[in-house]
């Protein structure tokens, strides 16, 4: 379980000011820490949250992305520091300002009807990062929440994915369950058809790609992919497809509308099977619906269960 959003800090503006830095400013705050702009090109990124178990196997994963040409900036780390306990990575400020603001579970949704500029931006990525093959490195990752390595024990994306549908059930599923009445049979579904799944490409997968974690410029085209880390690893690139579509829009009124029209559009543009990215989503909000609570008090958790309950209700017994 991780606390939502980290909080900036004084005590840390005034560390990075002793240390030489004359402009430093808070930036950003996530799940996994806060970033403060510390001038000339470079960032400092507070990892308040779970810090990487090999901050050497994260390095590597972002040198086997930048290795391949894409249109658009991704993180890359130039230092690292332990303050007091506390790791402190210093990478380069990425360009562009994000797509849309994170405000936590009032984050501004997009407009009732999604523009043709985002669905272009969100293609433009997900092809980009689909053309980057998945590593070793990217294997050995574990995803946020979890207790080991993905991949550890399987040869197969849908297979590793599936055996963590299970972990993440027995972890807080009694919750959940109140949440959702039909999980049992969900959880067997689930799991039997990822297994059921062919093999696929193997690329890098973000597992993130919500509209601030996506910088563009001022005529609106992205520069920059910012945040792996919350579910990147190495997979299909249709489970990168079915996550966006899913959490582009979370919490706005038109959330569940606009999840089903990008699903059909990504499906379409991306030569994807449509049933095949339903099932990802599925899979995706039984392994994080309790990253953010262990009580289903957030509202990550109630959108986890609403998309569970909603694919439950619209495709019994088919979820492939």
């Amino acid at each position: 379980m991780a606390d939502y959003l980290q909080r900036h800090s004084t005590d840390w503006v005034e560390y990075f000011t002793s240390q030489g830095h004359s402009a430093v400013r808070p930036l950003a705050a996530g799940v996994e820490g806060a970033v403060y702009r510390l001038g000339n090109g470079i960032v400092a990124k507070v990892w308040s949250g779970r810090p990487p178990a090999d901050l050497g196997l994260i390095r590597q994963v972002y040198a086997d992305i930048a290795h391949h040409p894409l249109p658009f900036a991704t993180p890359q780390i130039l230092a690292t520091e332990d303050r007091d306990g506390t790791l402190v990575t210093y990478e380069r400020e990425l360009p562009g300002s994000p797509l849309r603001v994170d405000a936590g579970d009032s984050q501004p949704a997009p407009a009732p009807v999604l523009t043709a500029q985002e669905k272009d931006v969100l293609l433009t990525v997900l092809r980009g990062l689909a053309s980057v093959p998945g590593s070793a490195a990217m294997r050995r990752l574990t995803v946020q929440g979890d207790d080991r390595p993905l991949w550890e024990g399987h040869s197969r994306f849908p297979d590793a994915l599936a055996a963590l549908v299970q972990r993440a059930a027995r972890r807080h599923g009694d919750v959940l369950g109140a949440a959702v009445p039909a999980l049992a049979t969900v959880i067997e579904q689930t799991t039997r058809a990822l297994r059921d799944l062919p093999s696929a490409p193997l690329t890098v997968v973000h597992g993130d790609l919500v509209a601030p974690n996506i910088h563009v410029d001022d005529a609106g085209h992205p520069v920059a992919v910012l945040d792996f880390g919350f579910f990147t690893t190495a997979g299909d690139p249709a489970f990168e497809a079915a996550v966006a579509a899913a959490v582009w829009d979370m919490y706005g009124p038109d959330a569940a509308r606009h999840t089903e029209e990008l699903t059909r559009t990504l499906a379409m543009e991306l030569n994807h099977d449509e049933k095949t990215l339903t099932l990802y989503q599925t899979a995706y909000a039984l392994t994080t619906y309790d990253l953010f609570s262990q009580d289903g008090s957030d509202g990550h958790f109630h959108w986890c269960a609403a998309l569970l309950n909603r694919h439950a209700h619209t495709s019994p017994g088919r979820l492939l």
